[in-house]
């Protein structure tokens, strides 16, 4: 499996990369786009059904569409895959899918990405109901630290939303969290992965190679433990 080298910036989550010396990117697939994982750019992908893009019509493909990826040799997990209760269907369908992504991400062995918006309550019942035996990653968390640490408490990882972690106002936020259960990212937005490195450095009083060390050993405890586990 492709795998990020020390002294790379990872970009945990997202969409259309470029690539870029020095940054490592796992790209997002959604599954309505129907996309060729053999065709992305970056070396790893995830992919799962978004919440905005699921209805009664196309569940039954999108998740045939899963299914069928499952085995692609850069498919590092599954997802982004949650809750949204802004902009989606029903929560009825939204749990019934997510559960199927839950369970596909279990047959493999490999993590799940969330999305999660407005809808905690829901995603820790599901997570109560399944007891997934893969670890969760929450992408685009940009809570209170009440909540972060409740879903560390569930065994999650969370990855933290492009514009608010280099706010001030997430500072205080960050020195609070255990810093082997966090990621980056950028979610396609355009926004540079060194800034961001250097703000959460910063706010952790550390340099950025330590950061970067220290979201390297992150992701292999995420993504490469379990795809040992897997071949063994």
């Amino acid at each position: 499996m492709n795998s990020p080298l020390p002294g790379d910036y990872i970009d945990i989550h997202t969409h259309n990369s470029i690539p870029v010396a020095g940054i490592f990117e796992v790209e997002n697939l959604m599954a309505h786009e129907n996309r060729d994982p053999s065709g992305i750019n970056a070396a790893v992908c995830t992919a799962g059904i978004h919440p905005w893009h699921l209805n009664e019509d196309n569940r039954r493909s999108l998740l045939d569409y899963i299914r069928g990826i499952s085995g692609f040799p850069g498919l590092i997990a599954f997802g982004e895959a949650g809750f949204d209760k802004l902009r989606g269907p029903s929560m009825e369908l939204q749990n019934a899918v997510f559960a199927e992504q839950v369970k596909i991400s279990g047959e493999f062995n490999k993590p799940l990405v969330i999305h999660c918006v407005r809808a905690w309550n829901e995603l820790l019942e599901a997570h109560r109901d399944a007891r997934p035996q893969t670890p969760w990653l929450v992408h685009g968390f940009r809570g209170k630290k009440d909540l972060a640490l409740q879903l560390l408490r569930h065994g999650m990882y969370v990855s933290f939303w492009f514009d608010f972690v280099v706010r001030p106002e997430s500072t205080e936020l960050l020195k609070s969290l255990p810093p082997e259960r966090i990621f980056l990212e950028t979610d396609g937005s355009g926004a540079d992965i060194k800034l961001i490195y250097s703000k959460v450095a910063a706010d952790l009083g550390i340099p950025v190679d330590r950061l970067k060390e220290q979201i390297l050993n992150n992701y292999r405890d995420l993504f490469i433990k379990s795809d040992v586990i897997t071949m063994l």
